[in-house]
C-alpha cells in the first residue's frame, strides 16, 4: 500500500493511529487544522513524537475551505478522523460550525479522493447516529440521532454511501462507541472525572448517573481502522466498532476513584440535551468481516488513561524530591520523595 492519508492526525484517534501506521512502515500524510476546539498545544502534543518520523508528512490544512487535490497526490488510501465533535455545542449558534467542519469538509474530502482514484476510504462515524436503545444495536437499527452533532455525523455516513454507490468509490464507515485512553479530548468523561478527582475537585454528573456507555479502548479502535484499510470488505460497509459491555457513569466514576485512591466528591447536573441513556454495540459484523475483536478491558485502559494524565502534570524530577505532580490550579498533588 502507497501513502495514506489521515485527516485529523493530531486528534485523540488519529496521533494514536499515525503513531501505529508509521511504527509498521506506511508513510502517512498527516492533515490538521489544528482548531480551538480544545487546546492547539494538546494536540502538538499528540503528535510530536510521531512527527519527528520520517514516514510522516505533517500538513497544516482546512478541508472545508483549503485546495485538498494536492492532498491527494500518491495517496492510495484515505482515513477521514477530522471533524467537530462533542454533543452540548453543537446545539444552536454552534450548529454552523458542525456543518461546516463534519458535511462540508467531509464532501470536498471525497470529491478530491474521487477525482485522485484511492483505493480505499475510511469514514470515522460515531454511535450518536443511533437513537435510544435498550439492547445491543446493530448497523441495521433505524438511525435517530438525538443531536445536532449525530445528524452531522450521519449525513456523512450519507455522502460516503453516495459515493460508494454512485461514484464507485471503495469506503468503509466506522462507527466509533465512546472512545477512551491517553490523550482522550478534554471534553470527554473519563478526561473530565480523572482530572476532577487529581486535583480534588466535585467530579459533575450529569442527571443521576446511570447513563450507560460502551467504552472501547482507543488501541482497540486504532486495531479496526487499520484492518479497515487492508482487509477487502464490499463498498459502502458500514460497521460498529464496540466493546460491547456498557458501564454506568456513576460505576466509571467508582473505578477511577479506586484506582486513584480518592473519594469521589459528586456534583449533580440537570441532565443535557442530547445525551442518550445507553449506547450499547453490536460488533458481530466488524467481527465476522475485519476478523476484529477489542482486547483492552475497561480497567486495564483506564489505567493507561490515569498514567497519561499524571505524565502530563510532572513539573520535574530532580534526584532530591523524586517526581512532583500538579495540578491545574498550580496545586501539588502528590510528590515521590526520595
Amino acid at each position: 500500500m502507497g501513502c495514506i492519508l489521515l485527516t485529523g492526525v493530531a486528534g485523540f484517534i488519529g496521533s494514536h493511529l499515525a503513531e501505529s501506521l508509521v511504527n509498521s512502515g506506511r508513510s502517512v500524510r498527516g492533515v490538521d487544522s489544528f482548531t480551538d476546539t480544545y487546546s492547539p498545544r494538546q494536540k502538538r502534543d499528540n503528535v510530536a513524537a510521531v512527527s519527528r518520523s520520517s514516514n510522516l508528512d505533517l500538513v497544516h490544512r482546512d478541508l472545508a475551505r483549503d485546495d485538498l487535490h494536492d492532498l491527494l497526490e500518491d495517496v492510495d488510501a484515505v482515513v477521514h478522523l477530522a471533524g467537530e465533535p462533542g454533543v452540548p455545542a453543537s446545539w444552536g449558534r454552534g450548529f454552523t460550525t458542525y456543518v461546516e467542519r463534519n458535511i462540508i469538509a467531509t464532501q470536498r474530502l471525497l470529491e478530491a479522493a474521487t477525482a485522485a482514484g484511492v483505493s480505499r476510504c475510511v469514514y470515522a462515524s460515531s454511535s450518536s447516529i443511533y437513537g435510544p436503545a435498550d439492547r445491543p444495536v446493530a448497523e441495521s437499527a433505524l438511525p435517530r440521532p438525538l443531536s445536532p452533532y449525530g445528524a452531522t455525523k450521519l449525513a456523512g455516513e450519507f455522502l460516503v454511501g453516495a459515493y460508494a454507490q454512485q461514484r464507485r468509490l471503495a469506503t468503509v464507515t466506522l462507527r466509533y462507541f465512546s472512545v477512551f485512553g491517553p490523550r482522550q479530548r478534554p471534553d470527554m468523561a473519563a478526561h473530565r472525572f480523572i482530572e476532577a478527582l487529581l486535583d480534588h475537585h466535585a467530579v459533575p454528573i450529569y442527571g443521576d448517573g446511570r447513563q450507560a456507555r460502551d467504552f472501547t479502548y482507543v488501541g482497540d479502535v486504532v486495531a479496526a481502522t487499520s484492518a479497515a484499510l487492508s482487509t477487502s470488505v464490499p463498498a459502502g460497509s458500514v460497521l460498529n466498532i464496540a466493546r460491547g459491555e456498557p458501564v454506568e457513569v456513576r460505576d466509571l466514576i467508582a473505578i477511577l476513584a479506586e484506582e486513584l485512591r480518592v473519594e469521589p466528591r459528586i456534583e449533580r447536573r440537570p441532565e443535557r440535551e442530547g445525551d442518550a441513556l445507553r449506547t450499547e454495540g453490536c460488533a458481530d459484523a466488524a467481527h465476522r468481516v475485519l476478523g476484529w475483536e477489542p482486547s483492552t478491558d475497561l480497567r486495564s485502559g483506564l489505567r493507561q488513561q490515569i498514567e497519561w494524565h499524571l505524565r502530563r502534570r510532572i513539573e520535574f524530577v530532580s534526584p532530591a524530591r523524586g517526581a512532583v505532580a500538579v495540578g491545574a490550579d498550580g496545586e501539588t498533588l502528590r510528590a515521590d520523595v526520595a
